[in-house]
């Protein structure tokens, strides 16, 4: 009996032990998974949101990220500064990274 229990020890020890990396493995898939559906196209909207705000020229329409909607109408302070017309004769300045995007003229 206790030869028996003895070998049922041993073939379960010399099972399990498949190393370190088998360990690692469900982690770097977890990581690879993240990396797919988060940081990846975080990165590229970034990206795009950057090449948006350096293509911004006088006369585009835009949002802020106040919820204000205003024409450009002109840039101070080496392009930091964006100066929106919001009404007739209401010029107000925010800084180009509070600018959320383009509007389309059939808006």
């Amino acid at each position: 009996m206790i030869t028996e229990v003895y070998a049922m020890g041993t073939q379960s020890g010399t099972g399990s032990g498949g190393g370190g990396f088998t360990f690692l493995i469900p982690f770097i898939l977890i990581f690879v998974v993240f990396y797919l559906l988060l940081i990846r196209p975080q990165q590229k909207k970034q990206k795009t949101h950057q090449a948006m705000l350096n293509s911004l020229s006088k006369g585009d329409k835009v949002l802020t990220t106040g919820g204000l909607y205003g024409t450009i109408v002109g840039m101070k302070s080496g392009n930091s500064i964006i100066v929106l017309r919001i009404a007739d004769k209401v010029n107000v300045e925010v800084s180009k990274s509070s600018i959320a995007g383009l509007v389309k003229t059939g808006e």
